[in-house]
């Protein structure tokens, strides 16, 4: 694939469209990557054709990621408040979803994932500060980060979700290198909170022919179970990450080495 085809086929551009529920669905475990941007009203989530439902969690669950000002979600009566950084699962058979801002100036920015579930779990809310942090890397490798997992086995339960955040201490710019790849499951990731002007090289393809896509900020990135994935920014930035699949191990993934990369 040339540039645009491989742009054409893993980035999704103009994710964060206003007073709209928008929708990418892949065929990548069936994952559905969106927004919910209410900025002059409230967003009510509809079906899509590609789930083939009455109503959109009839048989998918769903994670709502606000990357914003702050916001709620209504769920089924159920209201969740939610500040920057912080999610909210919907669980499978959730009816009546409404997304709003506290205020239309600074509104809240919904980034949405959904896959298909098989039996319901609770929806709750799952703030910044309930995630799992880790603190990883180092300076010297210029990638000091700390993970949030908001889904962990003492949290949130999903049936194949599964929903993180890094962000980098100043002069970091490097994720997950030594990078891997895990067949087992598929994921997606959103790149913000990077200037204007910055850009993320996000490396992906087969460990020996890898490719690149340069990402701006709020993009997101569709990263088959077959690729690595890895990036480096041209100034710090934060991203979420989420994946889809058989497994939803965090530890289980099959590592390449640096030498081994081409």
């Amino acid at each position: 694939m040339d540039t645009r085809e491989l742009r054409e086929s893993f980035l999704i551009e103009d994710l964060f469209g206003p007073d709209m529920v928008g929708w990418t669905y892949t065929h990548y475990e069936r994952l559905a990557v969106g927004s919910a941007v209410p900025v002059k009203e409230a967003l009510r989530l509809e079906a899509i054709k590609p789930t083939g439902t009455v109503n959109f969690l009839d048989r998918r669950e769903l994670i709502a990621v606000n990357i914003g000002g702050k916001g709620t979600i209504t769920a089924d009566g159920e209201l969740f408040s939610l500040e920057h950084r912080d999610m909210a699962y919907l669980g499978m058979g959730t009816k009546d979803v409404v997304f709003a801002s506290e205020n239309g100036s600074a509104p809240a920015k919904f980034y949405l994932l959904s896959a298909p579930a098989h039996q319901t779990y609770k929806s709750m809310l799952i703030s910044v500060s309930d995630a799992k942090r880790l603190d990883l890397g180092a300076p010297e490798t210029c990638n000091e980060r700390s993970i949030f997992q908001f889904i962990h086995p003492d949290g949130a339960r999903t049936c194949q979700l599964v929903v993180g955040m890094t962000t980098f201490a100043a002069g970091s710019v490097w994720n997950t290198m030594p990078c891997h790849v895990h067949d087992r499951r598929a994921e997606a990731y959103l790149y913000f909170d990077l200037d204007e002007k910055a850009r993320v090289v996000h490396l992906m393809g087969e460990p020996d022919e890898t490719r690149h896509l340069i990402v701006a900020n709020e993009e997101a990135i569709l990263s088959p179970a077959w690729s690595i994935h890895s990036g480096v920014g041209t100034a710090r930035y934060t991203f979420v990450w989420a994946m889809a699949g058989d497994n939803v191990d965090y530890t289980d993934v099959d590592p390449v080495a640096i030498e081994d990369l081409r």
